[in-house]
């Protein structure tokens, strides 16, 4: 089966043909860097993340770009209010970004470009689009004149007017059209800036990425890729400058993810219900974010909530208990080409039907006889390992803290030493006490020949 995506762009579900026949190039946006991360920014991570690894497995050549943007307006007032330097606060924040990421299970992109270590091909951009008639220099500025293009707004499926009533447009005297938007822009003696033929100032945000794309990926991709809120005005603009200064079409595909909302209201400054993915991490394991972020199709609205990340603990525990029970099996090789899971995730990325294929996998490897056992441990590990998921050893991953207030694992075995002991003693009250004083703090005892194990609930 064929890799099918659905293209914002089209507005259609498309087989995906590369434009080299065994090569892929991905651009995704990264974030900017003035604070941690809330899990709407996590969600494309992840879920390009897992087309990357999609990706991995059908192509031989796949380049995923994944950028920083570490010069920024609001990185500017952040940096002021703590009173620090502003290449400090972007580098402590994009090393959390990537801590937080890699507890996601995400993997490494290969190339990370920083917005400040291009301003060379972003001033080059700039004076391409100027020379061409796309752009014009006015008190400082430069600015796209998107007027100039004949299908500005084609991505976004919005007509100008439909752009202008739609968005905050900053009005300004010194532009041509109210909807045209900034390449560059002057900078005080306070704020960060770099030379340039416009005088000394700052690239625009949308700039950034089309002058990295161009460096690192090349005129034209195949697939670039954010969250839904980047289609208008961000997405749109990166295609405008990049098409009008490269003279050529500049991605093949373009792909959205769908917002997050919590607890069935939209994520946003104003409600103050912004979850951080590392406040999440203090209370739950990184592959339980992903998992709940994978559990929805990616172009749907997710609801996120504490029901939904306790849900998917659950079902993490049951994959789990699969391969707990499966110890001693040693898994083969598996090759998961034409299986349901893999057809699941070529139509479009549809992570919730592979998923319950996975589910099934599991099922199945509970009831298989030994001599089946080795094949289907390999297809489970091989399904989950493209989903990022099942990346610890089971008996460690039932023995991680559940909340803040857990018992601690020394505790625990403790506590089962002195059970073993009143055993031996005689003393069953007291080696009954024990278990239920266990397990009134979430943690079960399973005895068996080979000794006795626990797991948290």
């Amino acid at each position: 089966m064929s890799l099918k995506i659905y293209n914002t762009f089209s507005g259609e579900k498309e087989v995906f043909t590369p434009i080299q026949e065994d090569r892929v190039r991905m651009y995704v946006c990264g974030p900017t860097v003035y604070n941690r991360v809330h899990i709407g920014n996590a969600r494309p991570a992840v879920v390009f993340d897992t087309l990357y690894r999609v990706l991995r497995s059908l192509y031989g050549d796949v380049v995923y770009a994944r950028n920083i943007t570490d010069i920024d307006d609001k990185i500017m007032k952040a940096a002021r209010d703590n009173g620090e330097e502003i290449t400090a606060l972007s580098q402590r924040f994009a090393q959390a970004y990537f801590e937080d990421m890699l507890a996601l299970n995400t993997l490494q992109p290969d190339v990370t470009p920083y917005a400040t270590e291009h301003l060379p091909e972003m001033i080059a951009m700039i004076e391409a689009l100027v020379e061409k008639g796309h752009a014009y220099a006015a008190e400082g500025h430069v600015l796209f004149a998107v007027e100039s293009m004949d299908d500005y707004g084609k991505l976004s499926k919005r007509s100008l007017d439909d752009m202008l009533a739609g968005a905050r447009v900053e009005v300004a005297p010194y532009k041509k059209y109210a909807g045209d938007f900034v390449l560059w822009k002057p900078s005080s003696d306070e704020e960060p800036g770099w030379d340039s033929p416009w005088g000394r100032g700052r690239p625009g945000w949308h700039l950034e990425c089309s002058a990295m794309i161009k460096k690192h990926l090349g005129e034209t991709i195949d697939i670039h890729g954010g969250g839904r809120d980047l289609t208008f005005p961000h997405h749109e603009n990166e295609r405008a400058q990049s098409c009008c200064a490269n003279g050529v079409d500049f991605v093949r595909y373009w792909m959205h993810n769908g917002y997050v909302n919590i607890d069935g209201e939209k994520m946003s400054k104003s409600l103050g219900n912004f979850r951080m993915v590392n406040d999440l991490l203090k209370q739950y394991p990184g592959e339980v974010l992903r998992f709940a972020l994978l559990s929805a199709h990616y172009r749907s609205e997710l609801n996120f909530s504490a029901d939904l990340l306790d849900q998917a603990w659950r079902t993490l525990d049951g994959l789990y208990g699969a391969l707990r029970e499966t110890q001693s099996v040693t898994a083969t090789a598996a090759n998961l080409e034409g299986t349901a899971f893999t057809q699941a995730l070529h139509d479009d990325l549809n992570t919730p039907i592979a998923i319950s294929e996975l589910h099934q996998l599991a099922r199945d490897l509970n009831k298989a006889a030994e001599s089946e056992k080795p094949a289907l441990k390999g297809q489970l590990l091989a399904a989950a390992e493209m989903l990022g998921i099942l990346q610890m050893d089971a008996e460690a991953w039932f023995k991680q803290s559940r909340g803040g207030d857990a018992i601690s694992e020394e505790e625990i075995e403790a506590l089962i030493a002195e059970r073993q002991q009143s055993k031996k003693d005689k003393n069953f009250a007291r080696a009954d006490e024990i278990r239920e004083e266990l397990k009134a703090k979430g943690v079960v005892l399973e005895d068996s020949r080979e000794g006795t194990k626990w797991r948290r609930e």
